[in-house]
Protein backbone atom coordinates (compact mmCIF):
# COMPACT_ATOMS: atom_id res chain seq x y z
CA UNK A 1 0.00 0.00 0.00
CA UNK A 2 1.29 3.29 -1.32
CA UNK A 3 1.40 5.95 1.65
CA UNK A 4 0.36 9.39 0.92
CA UNK A 5 2.56 11.98 2.19
CA UNK A 6 0.39 15.57 3.57
CA UNK A 7 1.90 18.45 2.20
CA UNK A 8 3.41 20.85 4.80
CA UNK A 9 2.21 23.95 5.82
CA UNK A 10 4.67 26.52 6.76
CA UNK A 11 4.14 27.71 10.16
CA UNK A 12 3.28 31.69 10.37
CA UNK A 13 4.35 33.46 13.46
CA UNK A 14 2.10 36.71 14.08
CA UNK A 15 4.14 39.34 15.97
CA UNK A 16 1.23 41.51 16.05
CA UNK A 17 0.24 40.69 19.54
CA UNK A 18 4.83 41.30 20.75
CA UNK A 19 4.37 44.44 19.13
CA UNK A 20 1.18 45.64 21.28
CA UNK A 21 2.94 44.69 24.57
CA UNK A 22 6.19 46.40 23.91
CA UNK A 23 4.51 49.58 23.20
CA UNK A 24 2.13 48.91 26.48
CA UNK A 25 5.33 48.46 28.51
CA UNK A 26 6.67 51.29 26.88
CA UNK A 27 4.10 53.92 27.72
CA UNK A 28 3.24 52.21 31.48
CA UNK A 29 7.48 53.39 31.89
CA UNK A 30 7.04 56.71 30.57
CA UNK A 31 3.81 57.23 32.42
CA UNK A 32 4.91 55.93 35.73
CA UNK A 33 8.19 57.59 35.92
CA UNK A 34 8.68 60.31 38.52
CA UNK A 35 11.44 62.91 37.30
CA UNK A 36 13.49 64.42 39.74
CA UNK A 37 12.08 68.38 39.83
CA UNK A 38 14.77 71.03 38.74
CA UNK A 39 16.09 72.92 41.67
CA UNK A 40 16.75 76.52 42.66
CA UNK A 41 20.09 76.55 43.99
CA UNK A 42 22.74 73.99 42.46
CA UNK A 43 25.23 73.24 45.61
CA UNK A 44 28.32 70.41 45.32
CA UNK A 45 27.34 68.67 48.83
CA UNK A 46 30.52 67.43 51.12
CA UNK A 47 31.31 63.85 51.22
CA UNK A 48 31.16 61.32 54.06
CA UNK A 49 31.49 58.22 54.75
CA UNK A 50 27.74 57.89 56.32
CA UNK A 51 25.59 55.40 54.51
CA UNK A 52 22.48 56.35 55.70
CA UNK A 53 19.71 57.04 52.89
CA UNK A 54 17.64 60.16 53.32
CA UNK A 55 14.31 59.59 53.52
CA UNK A 56 11.83 60.52 50.05
CA UNK A 57 8.64 61.29 51.61
CA UNK A 58 7.56 63.81 54.52
CA UNK A 59 10.55 66.19 53.91
CA UNK A 60 11.27 69.64 54.18
CA UNK A 61 14.35 70.95 52.16
CA UNK A 62 16.39 73.98 53.74
CA UNK A 63 19.47 74.67 51.47
CA UNK A 64 21.69 77.15 51.61
CA UNK A 65 23.67 78.41 48.59
CA UNK A 66 27.53 79.29 48.63
CA UNK A 67 26.42 82.87 48.16
CA UNK A 68 24.31 82.73 51.54
CA UNK A 69 21.13 82.56 50.27
CA UNK A 70 18.72 80.62 51.98
CA UNK A 71 15.82 77.84 50.19
CA UNK A 72 12.96 76.20 51.49
CA UNK A 73 10.82 73.69 50.05
CA UNK A 74 8.76 70.53 51.34
CA UNK A 75 7.58 67.47 48.84
CA UNK A 76 3.99 67.21 49.02
CA UNK A 77 2.26 69.69 46.31
CA UNK A 78 -0.70 70.69 48.70
CA UNK A 79 1.70 71.49 51.40
CA UNK A 80 3.40 73.59 49.14
CA UNK A 81 0.19 75.39 47.75
CA UNK A 82 -0.54 75.89 51.68
CA UNK A 83 2.81 76.88 52.56
CA UNK A 84 3.61 79.63 49.26
CA UNK A 85 0.33 80.12 47.85
CA UNK A 86 -1.54 78.49 44.61
CA UNK A 87 0.76 80.34 42.46
CA UNK A 88 4.26 78.75 43.95
CA UNK A 89 3.09 75.47 44.48
CA UNK A 90 4.85 73.69 41.42
CA UNK A 91 8.38 74.81 42.51
CA UNK A 92 10.24 72.76 44.49
CA UNK A 93 11.81 75.75 46.83
CA UNK A 94 11.20 79.33 47.44
CA UNK A 95 14.28 81.76 48.92
CA UNK A 96 13.59 83.19 52.26
CA UNK A 97 15.14 85.07 54.90
CA UNK A 98 16.32 83.60 58.20
CA UNK A 99 13.89 85.31 60.16
CA UNK A 100 10.58 83.73 58.32
CA UNK A 101 12.47 80.23 58.26
CA UNK A 102 11.68 79.40 61.75
CA UNK A 103 7.90 80.26 61.04
CA UNK A 104 7.62 78.30 57.79
CA UNK A 105 9.06 75.33 59.00
CA UNK A 106 6.66 75.17 62.08
CA UNK A 107 3.83 75.26 59.97
CA UNK A 108 5.29 72.66 57.71
CA UNK A 109 5.59 70.48 61.29
CA UNK A 110 1.93 71.75 62.26
CA UNK A 111 0.53 70.63 59.07
CA UNK A 112 2.41 67.04 59.00
CA UNK A 113 4.04 65.86 62.18
CA UNK A 114 5.93 62.98 60.54
CA UNK A 115 7.93 65.85 58.70
CA UNK A 116 11.51 65.48 58.68
CA UNK A 117 14.21 68.65 58.17
CA UNK A 118 17.04 68.45 55.77
CA UNK A 119 19.82 70.61 55.24
CA UNK A 120 21.49 70.94 52.31
CA UNK A 121 24.95 73.16 52.33
CA UNK A 122 27.57 73.78 49.72
CA UNK A 123 30.92 72.25 50.29
CA UNK A 124 32.52 75.42 49.82
CA UNK A 125 30.40 77.35 51.71
CA UNK A 126 31.01 79.28 54.67
CA UNK A 127 29.70 77.83 58.04
CA UNK A 128 27.73 80.36 59.19
CA UNK A 129 24.95 79.92 56.88
CA UNK A 130 24.65 76.50 58.34
CA UNK A 131 24.46 77.75 61.82
CA UNK A 132 21.93 79.86 60.93
CA UNK A 133 19.14 77.56 59.65
CA UNK A 134 20.23 75.19 62.83
CA UNK A 135 18.96 78.00 65.37
CA UNK A 136 16.38 78.83 63.08
CA UNK A 137 15.15 75.57 63.64
CA UNK A 138 15.39 75.13 67.33
CA UNK A 139 13.69 78.48 67.31
CA UNK A 140 10.69 76.62 65.62
CA UNK A 141 11.12 73.87 68.31
CA UNK A 142 12.50 71.34 65.41
CA UNK A 143 15.73 69.28 67.19
CA UNK A 144 16.14 66.32 64.99
CA UNK A 145 16.94 67.41 61.42
CA UNK A 146 19.70 65.78 58.73
CA UNK A 147 22.64 66.84 57.13
CA UNK A 148 23.36 66.02 53.40
CA UNK A 149 26.40 64.83 51.92
CA UNK A 150 27.66 62.75 49.05
CA UNK A 151 29.06 59.02 49.89
CA UNK A 152 32.93 59.65 49.45
CA UNK A 153 34.38 56.62 47.05
CA UNK A 154 37.61 56.48 49.34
Amino acid sequence: MPKIKKKRVNVMIDMTPLVDVAFLLLTFFMLTTKFRPQEDVTVNLPASHAKVKTPESDVMTITFSPDGKIYFGVDSQQLRAQLFGESRKLRPSIPVTLEELPDLAQAAKNANPKMRAIIKGDRDGVYGPAEDVMNALQKANIARFELVTVESRD
